[in-house]
């Protein structure tokens, strides 16, 4: 019994022609743009930096309780050792590094998803030739350099006459480190216009980080940003207020409030001798572990205040142009003048002082009297 054809099967070999000619044109077909967030790229590397630098951290204390010049000696093949594991258990064994891992990253062969394939939903792994010239210059360069670096300083290539060798090649290195960093300038600024490649071995290899899993969404969470935020505005504004604030004022109103007169009278500046100075004695007290000198808090240039103790008329002064409520340091009152002082005389001198007076008075009068008998005769 014979099976009758289907009615469409003819035309489904009429259009199997133009079907596989509209494969074979697919990829050169415009597709839409595959957007890999910036942020999270950025963000991966820096967790890379902050993971390595764990590491290294691990790696130093191990060597604590060797000789130090040992450390120094091998710390290139150190971090190469560091630097290889890493590599081999992240990008080789992986297709992407612990920080893009994290970011929900990974590295695919972007030379398989040109023209209509960039958005296909399965990612071309890297091939073994990329995974290798990449450890080889990530890794194998990073040492080469810092060990060649360790050698020009040493030997002090860029001291040496120009017409030699080695001042020549650290001419050549110093002029390609230049063109290095000038063409990864423009490759960053072209990374923050297209968000492909973030440096240029990647664009090299053409090695773009993009979603792992792209039905994952980006789970960011800015409560530590923002308590960051506050507190930074917060000891912003301390910083702005501290120096509006009388810090000395706002002690000495504390105190009267909390402590009776009697105990704010009663300190041991008021036991201090009359000759020292007690705001010269409380700023050498505070700046120094041991008491002033003697000649350091002796009064100088005296001057008394409304309550009757002695200061130096700098220090005085000074306090009550910073501080108009200054109250004395030896009573704890309030001091609204000064005046300069002038010392009495002693008792025996005064009374010498007057006797001299007195004769002198009596000399003169004794001559006045004698001229007058004179001009009378």
């Amino acid at each position: 019994m014979n099976t009758p054809t289907p009615f469409w099967e003819s035309d489904w070999n009429k259009v199997q022609a133009p079907l596989t000619a509209l494969r074979r044109q697919l990829a050169s077909f415009p597709s839409p743009p595959l957007r890999i967030m910036k942020v999270s790229q950025l963000d991966a590397d820096l967790l890379d930096d902050e993971l390595l630098e764990t590491m290294k951290e691990q790696l130093w204390s191990a060597f604590s309780l060797f000789k130090p010049s040992l450390k120094e000696r091998f710390k290139p093949e150190l971090t190469l050792a560091l630097n290889l594991v890493m590599y081999k258990f992240s990008i080789y064994d992986m297709g992407a590094t612990y920080g893009s891992q994290l970011q929900n990253l990974i590295y695919r062969n972007e030379r398989k998803h040109s023209g209509g394939l960039q958005s296909t939903a399965t990612d071309a792994p890297l091939t073994k030739t990329q995974k290798i010239a990449f450890g080889a210059v990530t890794v194998g360069g990073q040492y080469v350099l810092e060990r060649l670096n360790r050698i020009i300083t040493a030997q002090g290539w860029g001291e040496l006459p120009e017409d030699d060798l080695k001042k020549k090649a650290w001419s050549l290195i110093q002029s390609a480190g230049k063109v290095y960093r000038v063409v990864s300038l423009m490759n960053f600024l072209g990374f923050l216009y297209a968000g492909k490649y973030r440096t240029i071995l990647e664009r090299i290899l053409s090695m773009r980080l993009v979603y792992a899993q792209r039905s994952s969404n980006r789970q960011a969470s800015f409560e530590f940003l923002n308590r960051q935020m506050v507190w930074h505005a917060f000891t912003e504004f301390l910083m702005f207020m501290m120096p509006l604030i009388n810090v000395s004022k706002l002690k000495r109103n504390v105190k009267r409030l909390l402590l009776p007169a009697a105990l704010m009278s009663g300190n041991e500046l008021s036991e201090l001798p009359a000759h020292i100075c007690a705001i010269c004695h409380e700023n050498n007290s505070s700046t120094t572990t041991s008491p002033g000198t003697a000649s350091s808090t002796v009064i100088h240039n005296p001057y008394v205040t409304d309550c009757g103790h002695i200061y130096c008329y700098y220090c005085v002064k000074t306090k009550m142009m910073i501080d108009d409520e200054w109250c004395c340091l030896r009573c704890g009152k309030k001091v609204e003048a000064i005046a300069r002082h002038v010392e009495a005389a002693p008792d025996k001198a005064l009374e010498a002082v007057e006797a001299g007076d007195d004769k002198e008075d009596a000399d003169q009068t004794e001559q006045d009297s004698q001229t007058l008998e004179k001009i009378s005769k």
